[in-house]
């Protein structure tokens, strides 16, 4: 492996680190405030669409950053998903269980 190899596969090593370490502070947050799900959408189809023309350029340090990144893309969707729904789900059982207005008790 060359300098210029070393280079890619450093930078490649740097992003996806990078990115792995914001999926993981929204896992251990459980927040999902600011974030867009369309983030994610976009960086999957992106890094699908990098991945297969590194496929085709034969350039195996996107090959497999884009390939890390679809992964990435995919956790951090799922994880935007769960945590809005079990806020969702948080928030019916909240309203389930305030009485109704004007309902008496015994």
């Amino acid at each position: 492996m060359n300098a210029t190899d070393w280079i890619g596969w450093a930078s490649s090593a740097i992003l996806v680190l990078t990115l792995a370490q914001q999926v993981k502070k929204q896992w251990q947050s459980d927040s999902t405030e600011g974030v867009s799900r369309w983030l994610f959408a976009g960086q999957l189809v992106a890094s699908i669409g990098f991945a297969i023309y590194s496929i085709l350029l034969k350039n195996w340090v996107f090959v497999v950053t884009n390939v890390l990144l679809v992964g990435n893309a995919v956790l951090g969707g799922l994880i935007i998903l769960r945590s809005r729904r079990r806020k969702q789900r948080a928030s019916s059982a909240e309203l389930d269980e305030k009485p109704v207005q004007g309902a008496r008790t015994a």
